[in-house]
């Protein structure tokens, strides 16, 4: 527990919504004859890659780490690429995002919004680690608006962002077409989905609603949540006349949480390409992906009639080779990744990113056990089986 001083804390707007107020301003004021109870806030100190930071009663989930260090990778090799950083952390929460963008990711500036405003002084306290600067040497500037609201009105003022990051609850895809607008050509934008019920088919309206694709039940949802979420990116690029490809895309069971990053870019994907319909045969297992006008000839090869198509979402690459390896180079180099415990699991993500990024692997993927229950023998162990797969170099 900590002690807050009696003196007034007010919210103030940032430079960039100078000329807005908060619709639903909730200053934090502490009043001096107030009881002892009434100052005391709850305090909860944790230390992320060497960084102490306090949580206080934010949502924290110390699972999302690793998504945090796979944003904070893509951010570091934007800055070297392009000298410059400036970041808009949408939905902060204690902070600790926007702390290592600032810290790890050396961002010349990073807004940290969360529209809850109970959390300003976790905020505050966890940010002013770093020094605050001022001026046009300001580092970062602590907000509690809407994020949408925040995000147009940084459009509106010409206020462009490399690297947005969105660390949203649920299906809502309402942000994605103010993140896009507020986002500079080649920037970055790191956004999430956290239903797994809706990716797993199990809504398929919900997810037409929300991203524009029809899901239903396969083996590979996981998977079919991370395209759903790109293809609604790519849906909402393509009516500002623009692009996304995945730099990288990251599943992790805890929640579960859904992340994509993506780059943005002015002009649209020649022919809608890897923008089409995954079809799945529920006799066979097997998977292709479709394009548009091949939607009224559907069959499949072991002429089972029973075929669920799914999509529209993304069916390219989830994640960009080059990208993937020298994100790995930068872990390397940063001591984040070899040993045990979170280094190891880093380490063999990145590595199993870099090989999935093949252009040329389809979506979906079959169960080793169902193949050998079909074959009628007993499933080889996986290293075995990957390491005949890379000897023969094929796929």
């Amino acid at each position: 527990m900590i002690y807050l001083s009696p003196s007034p804390v007010l919210l103030l707007p940032s430079k960039t919504l100078r000329n807005h107020r908060n619709p639903n301003p909730k200053p934090l004021r502490f009043q001096r004859n107030s009881r002892l109870t009434d100052v005391l806030c709850k305090s909860e100190n944790r230390i992320e890659r060497g960084l102490e930071f306090d949580i206080g009663e934010s949502f924290f989930r110390h699972e999302s780490a690793t998504g945090r260090d796979l944003g904070v990778l893509a951010a570091a090799l934007y800055k070297k690429s392009k000298g410059e950083l400036r970041i808009l952390d949408a939905m902060c929460g204690c902070g600790i995002r926007s702390l290592r963008y600032l810290v790890e990711a050396e961002a010349n500036f990073v807004l940290a919004n969360d529209a809850n405003d109970n959390y300003r002084r976790v905020i505050l306290s966890n940010m002013s680690r770093v020094p605050r600067g001022s001026g046009n040497e300001k580092r970062w500037v602590v907000t509690h608006f809407d994020a949408n609201r925040l995000m147009t009105d940084c459009y509106l003022q010409r206020d462009y962002f490399d690297l947005i990051d969105i660390d949203s609850f649920g299906s809502d895809s309402t942000f994605l077409r103010a993140a896009l607008n507020a986002l500079k050509l080649d920037g970055l934008l790191y956004i999430t989905s956290t239903d797994g019920y809706t990716s797993g088919g199990h809504r398929p309206y919900h997810s037409l609603a929300s991203y524009g694709a029809y899901v239903c039940p396969v083996p590979y949802s996981n998977e079919v949540g991370l395209r759903m979420l790109v293809g609604g990116a790519v849906r909402e690029a393509s009516v500002l006349g623009c692009h996304v490809r995945p730099l990288f895309s990251y599943y992790s069971y805890h929640g579960p949480v859904f992340r994509v990053m993506l780059q943005f870019n002015r002009g649209k994907l020649p022919n809608s390409r890897h923008y089409g319909f995954i079809a799945y045969c529920t006799g066979c297992g097997h998977s292709q992906t479709l394009s548009w006008d091949k939607l009224g000839g559907i069959n499949c090869p072991c002429n089972e009639a029973n075929v669920s198509v799914l999509g529209p979402l993304w069916t390219g690459p989830l994640h960009n080779d080059t990208y993937m390896s020298e994100m790995l180079n930068v872990a390397e180099q940063w001591g984040w990744i070899g040993g045990s415990g979170m280094g190891l699991d880093l380490e063999k993500l990145l590595r199993r990113m870099v090989d999935e990024s093949d252009p040329a692997l389809p979506p979906g993927y079959i169960h080793l056990d169902e193949v050998a229950k079909l074959a009628k023998v007993n499933s080889p162990p996986i290293m075995t089986m990957m390491g005949t797969i890379h000897k023969v170099d094929t796929y």
